[in-house]
């Protein structure tokens, strides 16, 4: 049954998207090892997209480096002479050092090369949001252009929102954006909404558990822009189409009941699974009934309009000169990173639940659009740099950051650690990465069928 509820047209196009994004991820983040390795006349052995573990998909030796691809897509990796890392090569590292070894450099060297990947994954974030910037600009609903106001759903009304309510500040901080308020109770520590209800100021405080539910239903069941119920497509087959439905149908009620917003309709044809009901329909300047059959999953077999503009809401775009957006991709690289930041205090702290906020490469992948969209691609695509270099400095074994933390230690002490301790360290860092990477997969397949 939970194979059969799934669309799968747009799972193929969100992994589609992860993949790719993915893959230029790892690859320039590995390039950022391969070259100042290069650079500084070490030896790369291999360099690979994806993991590689029994066989390879596609390999091809090139000089001295095996360029391959793995069939495991969780990550990439460069193999360097002299280097103890995740392929954990001991009897390499029991012959004498070779000049064109890893561990022959001098310290500030291979300090660079260890934090490579992390800085070209930095430059690249914020390049996107630069291009994306200077290419797309800032689009954005204004709050005083909510002609509807918003729908509270079942977390909003435990706080004390209602439908019509428009949100304009969260904290201190007035709105610019109205689809950017669940984004901000989950990135601040906000204690109050101020909302506008039928003209008045009203302030509405935010519960100390809110952000933990937000995080535990990917802020759904929260508010969302209330807008009416236009028919945008009709199934062949369908039970809409034998009704009589038409593209640019509005439909305004459902049997007795007035639904002038689509969250209304949606609540009431859940109702009817299964069953006979009419439809009120207003089409040109006419007001129509019509009977239709609800399907067992409570759908007709119609696609809505959901684009802003379409709806008759008056969004804003801001545009920006190539210099003007220089600014800005910084400014969105550092907020970005804030916003990662302060997910994870808040995890440490409690107030959200691990298990809420964990996820694998199903998770990541869920995040793209179920159709292709380059905007949204090349922003997700900028954000996962980001936390990529952020998760890769951890001073943890195993990661670049655990690396260049003994190599820093070198450079201040004048000791190196014994390749039996970075060894015994590194099996430590990968044996806690590969447990809290199998933590987060088992997650998301119980979310999946839960």
């Amino acid at each position: 049954m939970v194979l059969l509820a799934i669309d799968w047209s747009a799972v193929g196009v969100k992994a589609a998207q992860f993949v790719l994004s993915f893959s230029i991820l790892v690859i320039l983040h590995e390039m950022g090892h391969f070259l100042p390795a290069k650079w500084f006349k070490c030896r790369v052995e291999k360099f690979y997209l994806f993991f590689n573990p029994w066989f390879s998909l596609v390999k091809k030796k090139i000089g001295e480096t095996e360029y391959g691809l793995g069939w495991i897509p969780l990550g990439g990796y460069v193999k360097i002479s002299g280097m103890i890392d995740e392929s954990m090569d001991k009897e390499q590292m029991k012959l004498p050092p070779q000049p064109w070894e890893f561990r022959s450099k001098p310290a500030w060297q291979r300090l660079i090369i260890m934090l490579g990947g992390v800085t070209v994954n930095v430059i690249l974030a914020i390049i996107i949001f630069i291009m994306i910037t200077w290419v797309w600009g800032d689009e954005y609903l204004p709050p005083q252009n909510v002609k509807y106001g918003i729908y509270a759903d079942s977390l909003g009304k435990t706080m004390g929102l209602r439908d019509g309510d428009i949100v304009y500040k969260v904290g201190d901080e007035v709105i610019k954006d109205e689809f950017s308020v669940t984004r901000k109770i989950l990135t601040t520590d906000a204690t109050s909404l101020t909302v506008d209800r039928d003209g008045q100021n009203i302030q509405l405080s935010v519960p100390s558990t809110m952000i933990k539910s937000l995080s535990k239903t990917k802020g759904f069941d929260f508010a969302s822009i209330r807008y009416p119920f236009i028919i945008d497509s009709i199934l062949k087959e369908s039970n809409a189409q034998k009704a009589g439905l038409r593209k640019g149908d509005k439909v305004i009620g459902i049997d007795s009941i007035e639904t002038p917003f689509y969250n209304e309709f949606a609540e009431e044809i859940k109702k009817r699974k299964n069953r006979n009901t009419v439809l009120v329909v207003l089409r040109g300047g006419d007001t129509l009934r019509t009977s239709v059959k609800v399907n067992k999953d409570g759908t007709i077999g119609v696609g809505r309009i959901v684009d802003m503009k379409r709806l008759g809401f008056q969004t804003q775009i801001k545009k920006y000169s190539f210099a003007e957006s220089i600014p800005v991709g910084f400014d969105r690289c550092w907020e970005t990173l804030a916003n990662y930041v302060t997910g994870l205090k808040q995890i440490f702290t409690g107030r959200v639940a691990a298990k809420d906020s964990l996820g694998s490469v199903i998770s990541i992948g869920n995040i793209f659009p179920g159709i292709w969209d380059w905007e949204s691609f090349w922003k997700l695509t900028a954000i996962f740099s980001i936390i990529l270099a952020f998760m890769n400095v951890l001073p943890i074994p195993g990661l670049d950051g655990g690396h260049a933390l003994f190599t820093v230690y070198e450079m201040i002490t004048g000791h190196k650690p014994s390749d039996k301790f970075i060894e015994y360290a590194q099996m430590v860092g990968m044996v806690l990465l590969l447990g809290l990477m199998l933590y987060a997969f088992g997650l998301d397949i119980w979310r999946l069928f839960k």
